[in-house]
């Protein structure tokens, strides 16, 4: 029987078709453009459950509205072949199947099954990964990577997959040891570049994180738009923490935005960079307008909080009707959201959508008052640390606009102890510190 890059058999497949679905299995763990050559590959072997099965996930990963009904229709093509399909793709498919259902805890139970039975199936561990990361569940992120780490100790991709999920749980040193080992192993590893370059801004080392990041970058090559903005979106920030506004401006305008504008992660990471570059003083132009214009059909859209936080910024700051779509739909889904997903819309998404929307329109009473409520739980949004850590620094602006001295110093204070060298932390508390009358 036919065997993929990692060993797993495939039950169908024409030597084009193996290729294809080979092209996703590498392409997906090295975040590189040839995953998508699973589509083409389905497309010329309807019949072949994996590759179908596969391209499903591929349209899921849009993170848009019209995703579930492309996704659909690769997953009614892999039903109507699953007479002849192993069990593993059985379960893959029936993970597609309840993925498109909005059955999330379903589609987990199965991951969990999945990296049991079959632990070289390294696809279904950085899936598992995924539907973790956004719900802010780092412990399962890193569990599901512990499960298949015996069974793959000589490939890169589990070890940049560990090093993240230790980084998500404050565990440095391990994560960075794990990232050192996948890099060993493959220079080019993206996911444990940008494990170890969290480490770095976690740990204050941000001139070693733009060296570190400005040698990995040799390596960006054929990587897809999410793995390639958002490395540069790292190295955007050390830039900001050094005051070096050039290096930032050059970093968003040729390497952050633009390059797959109508991709949700390309638009959210083009709003949380611009965001820090106004919090930090820098003066964006007109760049809040041309985001904007490829955000125009996110009006209604709640597919997931976290993107649907930034979406909300980003179209409040360029003025468009669209926020104000967006908010209703907010508070549509807060009322009317699956178990699953009520608690986090209603009691975190809510009032730090309110928040996020005040501070875009210069309302600093209400950024303040909304998101101290909701900024002590944005893990269950979703995202990393570093992303969190823009309704942190959107909540400190906005103590700062209002004059709020004492709590902007503590804030500052706290934020020293993981940035002690930044260029906009020194400035904010020397302003702070003047104002209460305690600089040295």
């Amino acid at each position: 029987m036919a065997q993929d890059a990692l060993g797993n058999e495939v039950s169908r497949a024409s030597s084009a078709t193996l290729q294809g679905i080979d092209d996703f299995v590498t392409g997906f763990l090295g975040y590189e453009k040839k995953a998508a050559n699973i589509i083409a590959a389905a497309d010329g072997e309807p019949d072949a459950v994996l590759a179908n099965t596969y391209a499903g996930f591929t349209w899921m990963f849009l993170e848009a509205d019209g995703a579930k009904a492309m996704a659909g229709k690769y997953l009614a093509r892999a039903e109507a072949a699953a007479a002849g399909a192993n069990e593993r793709e059985r379960m893959l498919l029936a993970q597609l199947e309840r993925w498109i259902a909005d059955d999330i805890p379903r589609v987990q139970a199965i991951g969990d099954e999945l990296v049991a039975r079959y632990p070289r199936d390294l696809t279904s561990v950085k899936l598992h990964q995924y539907f973790s990361f956004n719900r802010g569940d780092a412990a399962n992120m890193l569990r599901i990577a512990k499960a298949a780490e015996a069974a793959n100790a000589d490939n890169p991709h589990i070890h940049g997959m560990l090093a993240f999920g230790y980084e998500q749980l404050h565990y440095l040193e391990t994560a960075e040891r794990e990232a050192r080992l996948a890099l060993k192993l493959k220079t080019k590893e993206p996911w444990a570049q940008h494990a170890l370059a969290h480490v770095m801004l976690g740990t204050g080392r941000v001139a070693e994180g733009v060296q570190f990041l400005a040698e990995a970058q040799r390596t960006w090559v054929d990587l897809n738009s999410f793995m390639y903005t958002h490395n540069w979106w790292h190295k955007a920030l050390f830039h900001i923490s050094q005051g070096d506004h050039a290096a930032v401006f050059d970093a968003y305008d040729n390497h952050v935005w633009g390059i797959e504008p109508s991709y949700s992660q390309d638009q959210v990471g083009a709003v949380s960079l611009l965001a820090r570059m106004e919090v930090a003083g820098m003066d964006v132009g007109n760049r809040w307008e041309d985001v904007a214009n490829h955000m125009q059909g996110r009006g209604r859209d709640t597919i997931q909080p976290f993107l649907t936080l930034q979406y909300l910024y980003g179209l409040a700051r360029a003025e468009r009707l669209e926020a104000d779509e967006l908010m209703r739909a907010v508070e549509e889904k807060a009322a009317t959201s699956s178990a699953f997903d009520r608690v986090v819309w209603q009691e975190v998404a809510l009032p730090a959508a309110r928040g996020v929307l005040a501070h875009a329109r210069g309302d600093y009473a209400a950024a303040a008052k909304w998101l101290s409520v909701a900024n002590p739980r944005m893990a269950e949004i979703g995202g990393s640390h570093a992303q969190r850590d823009l309704f942190g620094q959107l909540l400190l602006d906005a103590h700062l606009k209002l004059g709020n001295w004492a709590i902007a110093q503590q804030m500052l204070e706290m934020r020293r102890t993981w940035d002690p060298d930044g260029v906009p932390v020194s400035q904010a508390l020397a302003l702070v510190n003047e104002r209460l009358g305690t600089a040295a």
